[in-house]
């Protein structure tokens, strides 16, 4: 088939329909709400159907209709296809750009040492890594691939299990000498506690509380300590001898196996989220969604 006709009517409906706005579609598409408007509705005149309805007042002055909101799907796939099938032609049919969103500490402590491997291996890709920490769109911002914490259930995306933490204790290794040395968790009353607040939005993430309780331990204040809201910052603080952290499996493996932490005391507490493999469902059979994807899980394979 050949490209449909009305291509520029059909990327300000679906900017329009992405954004239920002319105004933000027309600053995304670098032309005036009005040229906007005048696209969509000449599209309308064209296959001779209502995509919009128009509202005078409320949040959103456009709601989609039933005939735009069954289209809009394959519409946006076929724009995914199309940036693909360009960024081919921009590379001259050697180097393939393939944009992944990763939460940030997973990025420094686990993914970014690994990168050469998977560029000696792939060396026609180009990664183009996002850590800013947030919940991207995958459709309005062209997202490749993502890694996700959590349950394993986001809409409208395909998810593969990668890795699951552990959570124990960590210090640096100068903790085991010194006035206090750390031998047991009863010696944790003479050291401060590091606390991750990262996901203090999520009641049952696992914390010094939970940690304790789980190990039987109930005079020690699990609350007093240095609460940070990073996780690559409360490990490199656990570095620095601040004190003692909860390490997670995956952002700690590196630190452990190089010295620079280690594990005093404890059993590892075990937490049903974990960190998971994400794209588009209608993606999964892109090349390079395999290859990345495939990489990954042999990665995590060696963890193991």
């Amino acid at each position: 088939m050949r490209a449909p006709r009305h291509l520029n009517a059909l990327r300000a409906f679906e900017a329009a329909a992405r954004h239920l706005s002319y105004v933000a579609a027309a600053d995304e598409l670098n032309v005036t709400p009005a040229a906007v408007g005048q696209l969509v509705r000449g599209l309308e005149e064209t296959l001779d159907v209502e995509l919009f309805h128009r509202s005078q007042a409320g949040p959103s002055r456009l709601v989609l209709t039933e005939a735009a909101r069954t289209a809009l799907p394959d519409l946006q796939a076929g724009f995914d296809r199309l940036s693909t099938a360009v960024e081919r032609m921009r590379a001259e049919g050697s180097r393939i750009a393939v944009t992944v969103t990763v939460p940030p500490a997973f990025a420094d402590k686990w993914l970014l040492p690994r990168v050469e491997r998977f560029r000696a291996l792939c060396p026609q890709y180009d990664l183009r890594i996002d850590t800013s920490g947030r919940l991207v769109d995958f459709t309005a911002e062209r997202i490749d691939v993502g890694i996700r914490y959590g349950g394993g259930r986001w809409p409208g995306l395909e998810a593969t299990f990668l890795l699951r933490d552990a959570f124990f204790p960590v210090c640096s290794p100068a903790l085991l000498t010194g006035e206090h040395p750390i031998k047991s968790a009863g010696d944790l009353k003479h050291h401060a506690l590091i606390h991750d607040m990262s996901m203090s939005f999520e009641s049952t993430f696992p914390t010094w509380r939970a940690w304790l309780q789980n190990a039987g331990i109930t005079d020690i204040d699990c609350e007093r300590g240095l609460q940070i809201n990073d996780s690559a910052a409360v490990i490199q603080a656990a570095i620095a001898g601040n004190g003692v952290a909860l390490g997670r499996t995956t952002l700690v493996a590196r630190d452990l196996a190089e010295r620079r932490l280690v594990r005093p005391f404890g059993e590892g507490l075990h937490y049903d989220f974990a960190y998971y493999i994400v794209h588009k469902r209608e993606n999964g059979a892109e090349p390079t969604i395999i290859e990345f994807k495939e990489w990954l899980l042999t990665e995590a394979d060696l963890d193991r």
